[in-house]
């Protein structure tokens, strides 16, 4: 069968998208509003969780998940410009919000009191990868497949920020908004999820234990 034979990859369902996003919601509630257990452990498990899903009905073409030099440059590169992005973030929100360096601190107290070991493991090896599966690999890539590009990308990004609203923290949706947006446009231009895979997991190590910016 020669290639304009074979019919193109169906677009993800309405109904998993809609029943994905809410579960993310309710799941991201959980980890930061419910007091009960561990903030790591519960996001740990709800990315977990929503990875494995998004695998399931969106199976890996083969070599998606191979690592390129290029995706290992692009990744670093994006890690160190989005860290430098957060930086001046902060100095502006200072000067301007009499709240937002209390806010910012308690982005770094929301999973305090875990071994630093612990919460880097977690971060490396489960909270970006699976963020970025489901987020960007898996939602977005739906909803730009339903919508178009640029309002596929709009709405995953209000979705990465607005599940954060249960943290009541508006630094931290804010975070969440410009992050989203800034590897949401990465996908979008490179197409490849291994780049914001590596970018995600060193960004967050670096921010939350390297050098961060509280």
């Amino acid at each position: 069968m020669s290639p304009r034979h074979i019919a193109p990859p169906r677009a993800q369902s309405w109904v998993a998208l809609i029943l994905l996003a809410a579960l993310a919601a309710v799941l991201l509630w959980l980890a930061f509003a419910w007091p009960v257990g561990n903030f790591w452990l519960k996001t740990t498990l709800a990315y977990a969780l929503l990875a494995g899903l998004s695998l399931v009905l969106r199976p890996p073409a083969p070599g998606e998940f191979r690592v390129r030099a290029s995706d290992v440059a692009w990744g670093l590169g994006s890690a160190a410009a989005l860290w430098l992005l957060f930086w001046l973030g902060k100095i502006v929100a200072t000067a301007v919000s009499p709240f937002a360096a209390g806010q910012i601190s308690g982005i770094y107290g929301q999973g305090g009191g875990a071994p630093q070991g612990l919460a880097a493991l977690v971060l490396f090896l489960f909270t970006g990868p699976c963020e970025e599966l489901f987020w960007r690999r898996y939602m977005q890539k739906g909803l730009q497949a339903r919508l178009g590009p640029g309002r596929g990308w709009l709405i995953a990004c209000a979705l990465y920020a607005g599940v954060h609203l249960a943290s009541a923290n508006f630094m931290l949706i804010g975070a969440a908004a410009v992050a989203g947006a800034f590897w949401g446009l990465m996908y979008w231009r490179l197409g490849r999820i291994m780049p914001l895979v590596i970018s995600h997991t060193v960004w967050s190590v670096v921010i939350f234990l390297i050098l961060p910016i509280p």
